[in-house]
């Protein structure tokens, strides 16, 4: 879809810290983290929200949400995983993405607060990668 920078990174006109690639989904790095290592998961089609997702989406979207949530702790050193989606409402870019954050204890989110924070050069390629290479060990 014109103008949708998510639909820019798919067709790889726009760049990103990409860390999973699937025929009909793909994940990269948030460039704006709430921690390091924030992964958007995205259908490669544009779907809106979670209710517009197809049905035979569904399956292929979870099983990859899942993997992901598994990879931050495996290959980030998390504690734990923070998903979520947001639906039109505080959605900052109106195509489906899941949000799969690293959490640790006492890392200071609160809620819904979303503190953000920044990349220091060539981090996030590093980051990509190891998640990267621990979604490639399965």
């Amino acid at each position: 879809m014109a103008g949708c920078v998510f639909c820019e990174i798919v067709a790889g006109d726009t760049p990103a810290d990409v860390v999973l690639v699937e025929p009909d989904l793909m994940a990269f790095l948030d460039r704006r983290p709430v921690f390091k290592g924030h992964v958007l998961l995205v259908p490669r089609t544009h779907v809106v929200t979670l209710p517009d997702l197809p049905a035979e989406l569904r399956d292929g979207f979870l099983a990859a949400a899942q993997r992901l949530a598994s990879a931050v702790v495996d290959g980030l050193g998390a504690q734990g995983s923070f998903v979520a989606m947001n639906n039109v409402v505080s959605q900052s870019v109106p195509h489906l993405h899941c949000h799969v954050v690293p959490r640790t204890k006492g890392d200071g989110l609160r809620g819904f607060f979303w503190p953000r924070t920044k990349y220091a050069a060539g981090e996030a390629t590093e980051y990509a990668d190891r998640l990267r290479r621990t979604l490639a060990r399965g």
